[in-house]
């Protein structure tokens, strides 16, 4: 594949970082980003507003500058996956909810059939010390582990990152654009359209009685998983908010 093709799909990949507590992380993050020939950066709720002007980040950047300088912040991670078909959060940890888990092999396969299909994509990692929480890690479309030693799966965040980029880079380089796009994946929701579907489905089942909220206990959760196995289509969240629209109006 010619640079010029893999930097058509660059620019579509997302590298996000939730609640970062350390300055110099973001700086590694962006050299790792830019040696991989990356530079979308996207901080959520970092510890301080511009932290990526510190000066630890930008020692640790080594001329990755443009990077940092060019990052965006968020205040929530909804608002920097919108449009994002495919969104993979890193995480080693297991959960009881959320959407379903993948090797990272079957995840990369994900993120290129959504690149050759000319969707952006998001790869998300948490916070250092915790890693990605419940209520973020509900906005992915999947969970991704690497495969580390299990005995001691612990990267640091900015050679979790590296790691990625690498693979990433490395799989569309080895694997040229399609003649046809896919478009199985063209037609699915991005996660922040499935997230506000289920905002809007809660006030539907607190209008009919069948959720209480004050003892909601497991509902939203366990349909946060429903869909995302079922990795619904823009019309499929039409159809759904159509069915919450009608639940309020029983109000």
């Amino acid at each position: 594949m010619a640079q010029t093709s893999f930097t058509q799909y660059s620019d579509h990949v997302r590298w996000i970082m939730v609640e970062t507590s350390h300055a110099g992380n973001i700086g590694s993050a962006a050299r790792a980003l830019k040696t991989m020939g990356f530079a979308a950066l996207h901080l959520v709720r970092p510890r301080e507003p511009v932290m990526h002007t510190h000066p630890d980040a930008v020692a640790l950047a080594s001329g990755a500058s443009d990077v940092l300088a060019n990052a965006n912040t968020h205040d929530s991670l909804s608002s920097s996956i919108q449009e994002c078909a495919v969104v993979l959060g890193l995480t080693s940890r297991d959960r009881e909810f959320g959407p379903p888990a993948l090797p990272w092999a079957d995840g990369l396969h994900l993120l290129t059939d959504a690149l050759q299909s000319n969707r952006s994509v998001a790869l998300v990692f948490g916070p250092e010390r915790t890693g990605l929480e419940n209520d973020d890690l509900a906005y992915c479309t999947h969970r991704v582990f690497l495969p580390a030693n299990p005995v001691y799966p612990s990267l640091n965040l900015a050679q979790a990152m590296m790691v990625c980029a690498f693979g990433l880079r490395q799989a569309l380089l080895e694997h040229p654009a399609q003649a046809t796009a896919n478009a199985d994946v063209s037609e699915l929701a991005d996660p922040a359209a499935v997230a506000a579907m289920l905002e809007h489905w809660q006030a539907g089942l607190e209008a009919i009685g069948y959720l209480d909220p004050k003892n909601p206990k497991k509902l939203m959760p366990r349909l946060q998983a429903l869909f995302a196995r079922s990795r619904l289509r823009k019309e499929e969240i039409d159809l759904l908010r159509g069915i919450a629209k009608q639940m309020l109006l029983r109000k």
